[in-house]
């Protein structure tokens, strides 16, 4: 066990490898979207248990609407799924301390889902133990096009001054406001890149990959993820 001292406040993972898992199982890559959406479950429910109070988990891209529309269809019924699920579990969740988060457009997804979403959201506890975010229809270069626009407009209104268009306020205009930037990001699959994760909040992110696909990541391998980034010095640009 790694003192809660050398655990990252907030971690990003990379839900990758779902559709490659299902081909070498024989099954249809929607199978591997399920597996992926059981292990999310069990690596938030682990990362909280020991302490870890942010996490960002990659579901759903502004690029993946290029995927087939059966594999879309199959995502969104397996993310209202997860969120009836939460919805009858709201009770359980509360006594665990998780407070669910969705960043990104959601304005596009099917109405119901956005309704699911909004009533997590109003619903998380007030002194919760582990946030969630959700990141669906998400992309880092889309969110700060977001926060620019949503700073010039403040700007144009009178509401702040060109000067106050600062590094700390384009973060408090992001999805992620109020929260640290991720101290690791995790990326299973064997992919070596951010895809569009993060952008803003990645700069200073330890960054940990692994050939495992998601639906065989473990508690085990969040481990190792954890155990290499308690042995990395953090400068920060100093010495």
């Amino acid at each position: 066990m790694l003192d809660k001292e050398l655990l990252p406040r907030h971690v990003g993972i990379i839900m990758d490898g779902n559709g490659r898992w299902a081909k070498k199982q024989g099954l249809p890559r929607t199978e591997g979207h399920r597996r992926g959406a059981e292990v999310f479950r069990a690596i938030s429910t682990y990362a909280s248990d020991i302490g870890i109070p942010y996490l960002t988990f990659y579901a759903f891209s502004t690029e993946n609407w290029k995927r087939p529309q059966q594999e879309i269809n199959v995502i969104m019924d397996l993310f209202r799924d997860f969120l009836h699920e939460a919805e009858e579990r709201q009770e359980e969740n509360t006594q665990r301390g998780f407070r669910f988060r969705f960043i990104g457009d959601l304005s596009v997804l099917p109405e119901d889902i956005r309704s699911l979403a909004a009533f997590m959201e109003s619903h998380n506890p007030e002194n919760g133990r582990t946030t969630v975010n959700v990141a669906v229809n998400y992309g880092g270069r889309s969110e700060l096009t977001r926060a620019f626009h949503l700073l010039l407009k403040k700007v144009q209104s009178g509401e702040i001054d060109t000067q106050d268009v600062s590094e700390a306020a384009i973060s408090d205009a992001l999805y992620t406001a109020g929260q640290p930037d991720p101290d690791l990001i995790i990326r299973p699959s064997g992919e070596l890149r951010l895809s569009n994760f993060l952008t803003w909040q990645s700069a200073y992110s330890e960054f940990w990959f692994s050939d495992v696909l998601w639906p065989d990541f473990t508690t085990d391998d969040f481990d190792r993820a954890l155990l290499d980034f308690a042995h990395r010095s953090r400068r920060f640009g100093g010495i």
